[in-house]
């Protein structure tokens, strides 16, 4: 199963587990969330090492991936992980089961989505298949920031309201660097709470605060990922798009609904997400 997940290398001490954007792979012939939502576009999980200690920043689509990164690090002469969920989506904490005996950390809104939909979550009801057996649940959980060591590497948990109602980033001021989870996508953000999208918009000129000079998506081009990640620019395409679907301004054509960005080289051309973008259509329109 993780026979296409490669180790990209972005920054000093990061370290991104890129899965998807293969042709012809899929993990089963009948939809499911693993391709639909995750290897279709591309996921990266990230891990921020320093010693003998590194963060995990999201466990992946599998057991098997989680154990994969693991492994690779256990390898390398990590002794001590600790994990970071960025919101609770299936394809960010799939792979709790390989780092039980590690401490888990989410805001209290992920804990609180994961606890109300984990019989769900575990069965294959939820989202449909497979089913993540067993979930393991956050034992840490914080309310709007929270700062953390990796070794010598400062890291800031910050929580948002984009994308979902509760995103965590993970920002590390000495390096300038944001790693944004499912907040910023390239090539189209992936609207799954459409009713909160002045939140979002909102959230995003928080994010921007930030002042982070590269950002590395969950989701994302893995040769933008590798050669440093992204510009703050992101941000401005992710703004743009999000405005223009409240409006409900956008074209249909995904190339003409987002041609100013495209032209100035904010985001790149990734044409599964034309069905994203025909989503995020329809969920608004059914406001």
């Amino acid at each position: 199963m993780t026979q296409h997940m490669r180790i990209l290398r972005p920054a000093a001490g990061i370290l991104a587990y890129y899965d998807g954007r293969v042709a012809g792979q899929r993990f089963a012939a009948a939809a499911n969330w693993v391709d639909d939502g995750a290897l279709s576009l591309g996921i990266a999980s990230y891990a921020i090492v320093d010693g003998d200690a590194a963060l995990i920043y999201d466990t992946h689509i599998s057991v098997a991936h989680a154990r994969a990164i693991r492994r690779a690090l256990t390898a390398a002469g990590v002794m001590r992980f600790s994990v970071v969920l960025s919101h609770w989506h299936l394809d960010h904490v799939a792979g709790t089961e390989a780092f039980a005996d590690c401490e888990i950390i989410a805001n209290v809104r992920t804990l609180e989505h994961l606890k109300a939909h984990q019989a769900a979550i575990e069965s294959g009801t939820h989202d449909g298949p497979p089913g993540i057996v067993p979930l393991i649940l956050p034992a840490r959980t914080f309310d709007g920031t929270l700062s953390l060591n990796v070794g010598s590497i400062a890291v800031e948990l910050h929580t948002f309201n984009i994308h979902s109602d509760d995103a965590t980033v993970l920002y590390l001021p000495a390096q300038k660097l944001l790693l944004a989870g499912d907040t910023l996508e390239d090539t189209v953000t992936y609207v799954s709470e459409p009713e909160h999208l002045a939140a979002h918009l909102a959230d995003l000129d928080r994010l921007e605060h930030l002042a982070a000079t590269r950002i590395l998506p969950n989701h994302g081009d893995p040769a933008i990922i590798a050669a440093g990640g992204y510009a703050p620019t992101l941000i401005d395409a992710t703004r743009a798009y999000t405005e223009r679907l409240q409006s409900r301004r956008l074209d249909a054509d995904l190339r003409t609904a987002i041609a100013p960005e495209l032209e100035n080289g904010w985001v790149t051309w990734f044409a599964p997400y034309a069905v994203v973008h025909q989503q995020n259509i329809d969920r608004v329109a059914a406001l």
